[in-house]
């Protein structure tokens, strides 16, 4: 993102601060994203888009090299072979720009989460 633009408000505006081959890849995840969980809501948490269903679903946010997903811990673990192939952390997986994306997987975590956070939060 542009270091001279304003602090985005909404996922559009987070999208738009990038060039046009990481907004593609950008709007890519978030159609993803809502395919999976067309109840989610939007915002920008942490500066990053979220998506919000029952508690916090899932976070990403584009960097030079990578696209950060952030699915929380129990997103990582339960796909943890599939995602060997990524550098990732304790809530976090590192997409490279350099290679495919890999939207089915993005779409799994995105149903796991969905899953979870509705067991913990059932709709009223």
């Amino acid at each position: 993102m542009n270091p001279d633009q304003k602090e985005p408000t909404t996922i559009d505006e987070y999208i738009a601060g990038f060039p046009q081959d990481i907004q593609a890849i950008l709007q890519e995840i978030r159609n993803t994203i809502r395919k999976a969980a067309p109840q989610a809501q939007e915002t920008i948490k942490y500066r990053m888009p979220t998506f919000t269903l029952g508690g916090n679903l899932v976070h990403f946010a584009a960097f030079k090299n990578h696209i950060g997903f952030y699915p929380t811990p129990s997103g990582i673990d339960h796909l943890k072979e599939e995602l060997s192939a990524y550098k990732s952390g304790k809530g976090s997986v590192r997409f490279p720009l350099d290679e495919p994306i890999p939207f089915d997987l993005i779409r799994r975590m995105v149903e796991l989460r969905i899953k979870e956070n509705l067991e913990k939060n059932p709709p009223s």
